[in-house]
């Protein structure tokens, strides 16, 4: 590995951040603070959820096309942090 490890562990970081912040600007803090309009689920079962969803996805090697599944996973286990520190 010709590159520092720090660098490119500062890199995805930053893209990950990015996304997140990306997506919350775009679906508003859904995944924090969910309408519950169909589900009375906690934020934090629903993040487990939706990283079920994925970790099935991946599994089945059924990805859409476009998406990172690993990418979006580590963001949903990012959330799932953020979920549990705000309930507790």
């Amino acid at each position: 590995m010709t590159e520092d490890p720090r660098a490119l562990i500062a890199e995805q970081c930053d893209e990950i951040k990015a996304m997140l912040l990306e997506k919350n600007a775009s679906y508003g803090n859904s995944a924090l603070e969910p309408l519950r309009i169909m589900s009375r689920a906690s934020a934090v079962e629903q993040i487990l959820v939706r990283i079920d969803d994925k970790l099935a996805r991946l599994s089945r090697g059924s990805e859409y096309a476009g998406e990172d599944t690993i990418r979006d996973l580590t963001g949903y286990f990012i959330l799932l942090l953020i979920a549990r520190k705000v309930g507790e």
